[in-house]
């Protein structure tokens, strides 16, 4: 007859990484938990504005997965390129755009992914917007002329 050993139970706890985002002054931090929802490079007119460079990168996380400073920020509400509204937050002292909450995803905050100042950072899975990019700037990502429609999941 055929004996069996059983090993006793193995219980593995894995905690979710954390990552911290300030803006360049320090006084906004924010802190956001596991891996980002999506990570999408934006080349709209907006964006260029916005951050005074050719595009953004902007890392979405699911709202509950993000702890906002408790006050301080600034915020400013605009249409996107899409036609919805977006709220942005930035440090009112240095002038770091920080955060943005799009009315059309209400279920993700979008971080700006430079505050993370970390290089191994997930690169972008995507570029929208594209039929705004610079004509001399070609990245190896897959790339929309436009934002595609993706709203709030059902339910």
């Amino acid at each position: 007859m055929a004996r069996f050993l059983l090993a006793p139970p193995v219980v593995i706890c894995l905690r979710l990484m954390e990552r911290t985002a300030s803006c360049h002054c320090g006084k906004l931090v924010l802190t956001c938990t596991g891996d980002p929802a999506k990570v999408s490079l934006c080349h709209c007119f907006d964006c260029q504005r916005r951050t005074g460079s050719l595009f953004s990168v902007a890392a979405f996380f699911p709202r509950e997965r993000v702890k906002l400073p408790a006050a301080g920020a600034k915020a400013f509400k605009r249409p996107s390129a899409s036609g919805r509204d977006v709220s942005f937050h930035f440090c009112p002292d240095c002038g770091s755009s920080l955060w943005w909450e799009p009315e059309r995803l209400p279920h993700l905050i979008g971080v700006a992914a430079g505050a993370f100042a970390d290089p191994g950072f997930p690169i972008p899975e995507q570029a929208v917007w594209a039929e705004q990019r610079h004509a001399w700037l070609d990245l190896p990502l897959p790339a929309h002329p436009r934002n595609p429609v993706r709203t709030a999941p059902e339910g």
